[in-house]
C-alpha cells in the first residue's frame, strides 16, 4: 500500500533528469495528479487503506472498515460538490474514474463480511503473540494488535477458544 507513492516520488527522481523544461513541467503535473489522487481517503485507493489502518487502532476491525467506507463515500460527494460548486468542467475521463471508484467502494462495502470473517480466520490460525490485552463482548469488537479475552454471560473465554467455537458453527 505505502509502496505505491513511494515508487511514484522515486520514479519522479528519476525521470526528471532526462526531460526537458516543458517535458518536466506536464510531467510534474502528471505525476503529483497521481500522486495526489491515490492519496485521497476513499478507502479501494492506498490513502483510503491507510486511513483504515489508522483507525483501526483506536476502534475494533469492523467498526473501523465501516466508517472508512462511510468517510470515503463522504470524500466522494464532497469532492463532486467542490466540482458543481465551482463551475469545474467535468472531462469524460474523470466522471468515468468517479463512477469506476464509487462501484468499487460499493462492491468493498458488500465484501465487508468476508474481510471480516478473513481477519477472524487469520487470528484463528495464525498464533500471533500481542503485548495488549483487551476485554470484549463479542468477536465483533476484535481489534489489531490486541490479544482478547471474551466476556460473555458470566463467562470468560480465550480469543483461539471463541474462535474456535466460531468456525465449527
Amino acid at each position: 500500500m505505502i509502496m505505491g507513492p513511494v515508487f511514484q516520488i522515486i520514479y519522479y527522481l528519476l525521470i526528471f533528469r532526462f526531460l526537458t523544461m516543458n517535458e518536466l513541467e506536464l510531467f510534474k503535473n502528471y505525476h503529483y495528479s497521481i500522486l495526489f489522487f491515490n492519496l485521497l481517503p476513499i478507502y479501494p485507493l492506498d490513502g483510503g487503506k491507510l486511513l483504515n489502518i489508522i483507525i483501526n487502532y483506536f476502534i475494533s476491525f469492523r467498526r473501523s472498515f465501516r466508517l472508512t467506507i462511510f468517510i470515503s463515500y463522504m470524500c466522494i460527494v464532497t469532492i463532486g460538490y467542490f466540482f458543481i460548486y465551482k463551475n469545474i468542467n467535468i472531462s469524460f475521463s474523470i466522471f468515468l474514474i468517479a463512477l469506476l471508484v464509487i462501484c468499487k467502494l460499493t462492491n468493498e462495502l458488500k465484501k465487508e463480511r468476508f474481510y471480516f470473517n478473513k481477519f477472524l480466520l487469520e487470528r484463528h490460525i495464525n498464533d500471533y503473540k500481542f503485548p495488549k490485552i483487551k476485554v470484549i463482548k463479542d468477536l465483533q469488537y476484535m481489534s489489531r494488535d490486541y490479544k482478547h479475552v471474551i466476556f460473555k454471560n458470566g463467562k470468560t473465554r480465550s480469543e483461539k477458544e471463541e474462535l474456535s467455537n466460531y468456525f465449527r458453527q
